[in-house]
């Protein structure tokens, strides 16, 4: 801890630091006033030295720095940084600061209780005279500068005192002070106001009258109008502007609860004391506040009052808190000439008047948290319900509330929305055209309600032809000439209320490719730095216009994003080239790491304002993948349709390898078919082989041999054409797979070879590699099984001397086949559990179900049944999440044979 608030001191664990002479001591006490900012050179050396700087004083000032470094080592989080114009202290643990922070705090501090101890923690820092032991001109006016802080902190606390009734305490100490400030006006108020709470109303006047004469023989003035009020008042004898508990007013403010109301269980659980309900406009808020306050009216005894802030509202501006604090007091009673004209006072006042009262406030609307904290009453017997489209972390963090958030209605509960609304019979008479529109408001609660109130207004038309509206127009099927009825206008509400900066990011978000958004793809897409975006960003999340889902990634509600892209101008060709640039670059990179030995492909550099993190390792850029594709996917899209051919083709390249692995083949279909139409505007050959080639397997792979050979066979035309031997070897490799699944093991053994050729010609080991295991497959097909493991162990011995790799898996599956098929279950199972280990580890499922089925049948040859069991029912499972439902049906038989053999152990 760094003291100034007295002698200039530091300590470690209650343990003096000596801080060297007191000029040293000086330029510690220089830099602490300041921590955390910059104190340039010059300006410390005349806090230091005074006008009269000697010449060597940036030197000594060095010196200095230097040795209190040395005598600070101990002393934890306190550091002394050289920065390029000055020097900064950085420490958490400076009484100043943490006088200056309880200050800070307690103004903010709606309670006064509170707010008293705050700056009674305060004022206990200071220990003496500040800067005690400093010289020079700095430090003299420092000190006094620093007692004129402890002095309001002093009367601030006085203040609070007197509002929680504590003056009769106050009386000996206002006393002194009114003696040693005789013309300051705020200790003489306070002194007249402890007097008459003690009682004293006469000694009170007295003392107007006395510091009245002495301002105008002293300083020829009236008392200023505070001072004069505060007279007329006592005048008065004005009461204590309370009720009698006999003639207490009951206010019964509540609006009608909402009906129907449905759901929302787990949401009307958690409501009771001081809470926030918080979501996007529309969402129910106000519904579900009302909704529980009906069903818990006789709780509160003493009453329920209710006011709309109009934080969100279309025609005027937020309600001033002290508005709607007179408005309370009018409801308990309170004369209107009665109410204090200080918006301190007034919200004392209502605080006073709850205190003993079990009563519910509903403050609806809420805009900010400092346009409640006024309207919150000391008392814990009262239950406070806040609904703000922000999340006002201020009242959970400074004011104990806990958090609601809303969220859409789940299907269920907006079925039974619609259900209620439209009546049970049309409801289920019309139940295909009630599932299209649950699906289309995603359980929106406004949406929901709008289409309900159109199919009401509009009886003879079929809920089908809402839904085509509501399809086709979007937003505006939901619009309406009555604003609280117009989804559009709501969100527009919200937008009102976005700074200039997010209501453009916003904007972005709405036109981003994907149904969610990471860090470092939003900061592409709104060219900021990441932190920057991030601020943006939790903006948007505390307007409830945007959320985070179980995974951190961004998300939006459909009906929101549309709104979000039909009020930006224009689409922003800029932001969505750096979006498709970091989704391509990064998985261009991901793909590297998970297939290093596939040739390259050559980008152009990304965007400037891109923020690639490409991962570092397989499984890092398995789960980026896992994460991103939906995201590529649909930059792919908007790239086909924006002509950018390149990006197009170029991402369905960097998907190719993933969508392989993960065995999602009619996506891998729909890419390569977007790459196709693409490549048909490329000048290079190269692509329109490629994009023929993989449009082939995935048609195979489907099912479709005859469209997968022709798309095959157009590849290798034009391979031929181009004289391209390296996607000749490529497409025949192909070949032999496609004419393997249509079971014509010959044909698949002649492309093989044929590829093989090519391979051993290019000098290529890897490619070589892979024909010899292709080779060796459809060798082992064939029954030739000698010529067979000659193939495989050569391509092995070739692929060992590289990493792991799919390739290695894939031939050790091969040779596990071979040796099973000749009969030698022990070597096909040491294969195969090689070949499943290596699967497993690179993260691929579409390699690991084979090995499990071959290694079952191994097992089962040599009668070891619950070895065979295990992996076959492994294998069921994972040939059922792949989709191959032949393959089910096999293994299950398999299995069923186990059985019936009674041999299932």
């Amino acid at each position: 801890m760094l003291r100034l608030l007295g002698e200039v001191a530091a300590d470690v664990h209650g343990r003096p630091v000596d801080l060297g002479p007191a000029k040293q001591q000086c330029v510690l006490a220089a830099l602490a006033v300041e921590v955390g900012r910059v104190v340039p050179a010059e300006r410390l050396a005349v806090r230091v030295w005074g006008e009269d700087v000697p010449r060597r004083a940036r030197a000594t000032l060095h010196s200095y720095i230097s040795r209190l470094r040395q005598a600070l080592a101990d002393v934890d989080g306190v550091a002394i940084e050289r920065r390029s114009s000055g020097y900064a202290l950085i420490s958490d643990a400076v009484d100043l600061h943490e006088f200056q922070a309880l200050r800070a705090a307690a103004r903010e501090e709606a309670d006064d209780t509170s707010a008293a101890r705050l700056l009674t923690d305060a004022l206990e820092l200071w220990r003496g005279e500040a800067l005690t032991g400093l010289d020079g001109e700095w430090a003299e006016t420092e000190r006094a500068r620093l007692e004129r802080e402890r002095l309001t902190a002093q009367q601030d606390l006085v203040d609070a005192r007197l509002r929680l009734g504590q003056g009769e305490w106050l009386v000996v100490e206002l006393a002194a002070q009114a003696e040693e400030h005789p013309l300051d006006e705020r200790v003489a108020g306070q002194y007249m106001r402890a007097l008459n709470q003690a009682g004293r109303t006469a000694d009170a006047l007295e003392h107007y009258r006395r510091t009245r004469a002495r301002l105008v023989e002293e300083l020829g003035t009236e008392p200023g109008a505070a001072l004069g009020a505060l007279h007329r008042k006592l005048l008065a004898a004005d009461p204590a502007l309370t009720v009698a508990p006999g003639e207490r007013v009951v206010p019964r403010q509540l609006p009608a609860a909402p009906a129907p109301f449905v759901g929302r269980t787990d949401e009307l659980d958690r409501l009771g004391d001081t809470v926030v309900i918080a979501g996007v406009g529309g969402i129910g808020k106000t519904w579900l506040a009302l909704h529980w306050a009906h069903r818990h009216v006789d709780r509160f005894p003493d009453g329920q009052l209710f006011v709309d802030l109009r934080g969100f509202s279309p025609d005027s501006t937020p309600m001033d808190p002290a508005v709607a604090v007179r408005g309370f007091l009018g409801a308990l009673g309170v004369d209107p000439g009665q109410v204090p004209a200080d918006p301190h006072a007034r919200s004392a006042l209502f605080r006073s008047l709850v205190a003993d009262r079990r009563m519910l406030l509903v403050l609806d609307n809420a805009v900010d948290t400092a346009q409640v904290a006024p309207l919150l009453p000391g008392s814990e017997q009262c239950t406070v319900i806040v609904t703000s489209r922000y999340r006002l972390t201020g009242l959970v963090t400074g004011h104990g509330a806990h958090h609601v958030p809303l969220d859409m209605l789940g299907e269920t509960e907006a079925r039974e929305l619609l259900r209620d609304r439209l009546g049970a019979t049309r409801a289920e008479a019309e139940r295909t055209a009630v599932d299209r529109l649950i699906a289309l408001c995603g359980g929106f609660p406004l949406a929901l309600t709008i289409i309900a109130a159109h199919a009401q207004t509009r009886p003879l038309l079929p809920l089908a032809a809402l839904a085509d509206e509501l399809d086709d127009l979007g937003l505006s099927a939901l619009d309406d000439d009555d604003p609280t009825a117009s989804l559009p206008s709501v969100l527009s509400w919200s937008h009102r209320a976005l700074t200039p900066d997010e209501a453009s990011a916003f904007a972005l978000l709405g036109i981003a490719p994907g149904p969610d958004i990471g860090i470092h793809a939003a900061a592409s897409l709104v060219g900021l730095p990441i932190n920057a975006t991030r601020t943006l960003l939790r903006g948007l999340e505390q307007a409830s216009l945007l959320g985070r889902d179980a995974r951190g990634r961004y998300v939006m509600h459909d009906l929101v994003r549309r709104y979000a892209a039909e009020i930006a101008d224009e689409v922003p060709e800029a932001a969505l080239r750096r979006v498709a640039d970091f989704y391509l670059h990064t998985a261009y990179a991901c793909d590297r790491l998970l297939a290093p030995p596939r040739e390259p492909v050559t980008l152009d550099p990304p965007a400037p304002g891109v923020h690639l993190q490409p991962p570092d390792h397989r499984a890092a850029a398995m789960v980026w993948f896992e994460t991103e594709h939906e995201c590529l996917l649909a930059v792919q899209q908007v790239s086909l349709e924006r002509g950018w051919q390149h990006t197009t083709w170029r991402i369905a390249w960097a998907l190719n390898t993933f969508l392989q692995v993960r065995v999602l083949t009619r996506t891998w279909l729909d890419v390569w078919q977007r790459a196709w139409r693409a490549a048909e505007h490329l000048a290079e050959p190269a692509m329109r082989v490629l994009a023929h080639q993989y449009l082939g397997l995935a048609h195979s792979d489907l099912g479709r041999s005859q469209e997968g050979t022709r798309y095959l066979q157009q590849a290798l035309s034009l391979a031929e054409q181009h004289n391209d031997e390296v996607n000749q070897g490529h497409v025949h490799r192909a070949l032999a797979r496609a004419w393997e699944q249509q079971g014509d093991h010959h044909q698949a053994l002649e492309h093989s070879e044929r590829s093989l050729s090519f391979y051993r010609r290019l000098g290529n080991p890897t490619w070589e590699a892979t024909g010899l295991n292709t080779v060796g497959w459809d060798l082992a097909k064939l029954g030739r099984h000698d010529r067979a493991r000659d193939h495989c162990r050569e391509a092995l011995a070739l692929l060992r001397q590289s990493a792991p790799s799919a390739e290695q898996a894939n031939t050790l599956d091969s040779l596990g086949y071979i040796e099973r098929r000749a009969g030698n279950h022990e070597e096909a199972i040491t294969y195969y559990r090689e070949a499943l280990a290596m699967y497993r580890d690179l993260g691929n499922r579409l390699g690991v179900v084979d090995p499990l089925d071959g290694l079952g049948h191994a097992h089962a040859a040599l009668g070891r049944h619950s070895e065979a069991r295990a992996v076959w029912e492994e294998a069921v499972e994972l040939y059922r999440q792949l989709g191959r439902d032949e393959d089910v049906r096999r293994v299950r038989q398999q299995l069923d044979t186990l059985d019936h053999a009674g041999l299932a152990q």
